[in-house]
């Protein structure tokens, strides 16, 4: 089985090559598959990582979804109202996460992340890094945010994805979610 950097590796001689020609898209969008388990090893990779992509002249960009969920929530109007329906009822995690996931699913993290492509669409050599994609559970899944943003990718970008492969196409989010196979991109490792 392909180690991590493997697979790291495969991803950059892929974007090197580009897109084959038979392929449904031609966005230049790319998954790096690692077993949940695998998180930390990542997190512990990626300053290699961006400081080998940065020596091969790479203009590299980190997008953390964690760190963009985070300050979704914070500067949320319904903050407050969270908070007090926290400490009349702290044990109600199903209204907590629904309230939560509603707060992301109306297209602000969808929006964060198009912002940062459409800075790189000028750049000749950017590339974009997608991270931390568990904080996504159980909110969202970056299939339905790549989807929508079908079209606005002009620079490589790379979701490292926590999950399984399944054949060619599918993928499972975390491992436990249900394949899902509506992925324009190219996969790598799982």
């Amino acid at each position: 089985m392909p180690s991590l950097k493997d697979n790291f590796n495969e991803v950059i001689e892929r974007i090197r090559q580009g897109r084959e020609l038979g392929s449904a898209s031609f966005e230049p969008v790319y998954y790096l598959i690692f077993e949940p388990q695998q998180i930390l090893d990542v997190k512990r990779q990626m300053p290699a990582w961006t400081a080998r992509l940065r020596n091969d002249g790479w203009d590299v960009k980190i997008f953390s979804i964690a760190e963009n969920i985070n300050e979704i929530l914070q500067n949320s109007p319904l903050r407050k109202i969270w908070l007090e329906a926290d400490k009349r009822a702290p044990q109600s995690w199903d209204k907590t996460n629904q309230s939560l996931a509603n707060a992301l699913s109306n297209g602000s993290l969808q929006t964060r992340l198009e912002q940062c492509l459409e800075k790189f669409e000028t750049k000749e050599k950017g590339i974009l890094l997608v991270t931390d994609l568990e904080a996504l559970h159980p909110y969202l899944r970056i299939g339905a945010i790549e989807n929508q943003l079908h079209g606005k990718f002009s620079s490589p970008t790379v979701f490292l994805y926590p999950g399984k492969r399944m054949g060619k196409t599918q993928l499972k989010f975390l491992g436990f979610y249900p394949e899902d196979g509506n992925y324009r991109s190219v996969h790598v490792g799982g």
